[in-house]
């Protein structure tokens, strides 16, 4: 019965409010986070296209080449058949990440719902509790072939640790959690983390599917604190691979249908026949690798240019918010900001307030995020326009009675 009330607000929300399941008829040519919905133009902070690369000039042209080589699909699995551009993506990916080996596939739900219950086995699993709901998909798929599945939280790492001792040791035990959080934007505390799984003998899964491409390892030369190269939060933090498995993909940054693993090689050959995508998934289509290797060049040349006007975009939200006095749980400056209700009760008002402004935005309601979460999300990436960011703080300024104030707790 709660289930069906839940679902019922939400029902109700999407009914009155044109943020859920909207139909974008158009994006401007001159200024592609300008969409069009219905008759109304609005400024889009929903797309998580960080670095803009679904635009770039010479990645929307890159497809065209490689179709007329590859035609528009790989027609074998990558069991019998990888093309050529798939050892060239692997090739640069494991040194772009300073990795052991990668192994690419079509996406990182796929890896989710088919490598966790491989790793698991029979063994333990520990998912964190703030979890991307598809890593928890895929553990749950592993508690179902007979995997035990526990939940820990970041803010309790002696709890982890004294389950890791305590799951049996003649069986893999495997600790699965996010990099970058996906509403909060911010590192996970990992490299405490990454201590305990190794100190413990246990595997640490990885899924930094919105750091990648964004954050990179630290550098004299960085126009940013997300660091260089863009090449996740294992470099970004100055960790090692060592008893780690990094999951990320190509459909943020990159803007190109793709994601991958970064391990070592001997578990890549294993799961090349033990995991299903690697013979049983339609492989990623040709546009995708040709645009992933495009993408790979422009990051080599005028990455760190896209990432330094990213931040500083970034930083003038965040900045606007805090002037004035409104929470925000980003302490890390990543491109995701996340703004709490008040009261959740006044989502309807706010999602009103953000559409007559122009402003397209991730809406949180309830029962898709918890009552207490319930508010926006905001993405900047870098082909926003100055005049889009000012927009954006305009329109937070109207919504700050309704958004949550700091040290002040959410009315349900």
């Amino acid at each position: 019965m709660a289930r069906h009330e839940a679902w019922a607000d939400l029902a109700r929300l999407k009914d009155r409010t044109p943020f859920y399941d909207a139909v974008i008829d158009e994006q401007d040519r001159e200024f592609p986070r300008r969409i069009r919905i219905g008759d109304k133009w609005l400024a889009d902070f929903a797309s998580c296209n960080y670095l803009g690369f679904d635009v770039e000039p010479e990645i929307m042209a890159a497809p065209a080449e490689l179709i007329a080589r590859w035609g528009t699909h790989p027609s074998w699995s990558r069991l019998l058949g990888s093309p050529r551009p798939y050892v060239e993506i692997e090739e640069r990916l494991t040194e772009l990440l300073q990795a052991p080996d990668t192994l690419v596939l079509p996406t990182i739900t796929h890896i989710h719902m088919t490598v966790i219950p491989v790793l698991a086995g029979k063994g333990t699993l520990f998912c964190e509790a703030q979890a991307h709901r598809t890593i928890y998909d895929g553990s749950s798929v592993a508690r179902g072939n007979g995997a035990t599945l526990h939940r820990w939280r970041t803010s309790d790492l002696g709890a982890l640790a004294v389950m890791l001792r305590r799951a049996p040791r003649d069986r893999p035990r495997v600790v699965v959690m996010d990099g970058i959080n996906s509403m909060s934007g911010n590192e996970p505390g990992l490299a405490a983390i990454a201590d305990i799984c190794r100190a413990e003998g246990a595997l640490l899964y990885v899924d930094d599917a919105h750091g990648f491409g964004v954050i990179g390892e630290r550098s004299g030369g960085e126009t940013s604190p997300y660091g260089v190269l863009g090449n996740s939060i294992v470099r970004h933090l100055g960790e090692s691979y060592e008893g780690l498995v990094l999951v990320g993909g190509f459909s943020k940054s990159y803007s190109s249908l793709m994601a991958f693993l970064a391990l070592p090689t001997q578990m890549k050959e294993y799961l090349k026949f033990a995991a299903a995508p690697y013979l049983y998934s339609g492989p990623s289509p040709t546009a995708s690798l040709a645009t992933v290797l495009a993408g790979l060049e422009v990051n080599r040349t005028r990455g760190e240019e896209i990432r330094g006007a990213l931040w500083r975009k970034t930083a003038r939200v965040i900045d606007h918010v805090r002037k004035l006095g409104l929470y925000t749980p980003n302490v890390s400056g990543f491109p995701i900001i996340e703004l709490p209700a008040r009261r959740g009760s006044d989502i309807e008002e706010i999602a009103a307030v953000l559409w007559k402004r122009g402003v397209y935005v991730t809406l949180a309601a309830y029962p898709l995020v918890p009552r207490d979460e319930v508010g926006f999300r905001i993405q900047v990436t870098a082909v926003n326009t100055d005049e889009e960011i000012e927009l954006l703080n305009e329109t937070i300024t109207e919504l700050a009675p309704l958004l949550r104030p700091i040290g002040e707790s959410s009315v349900m």
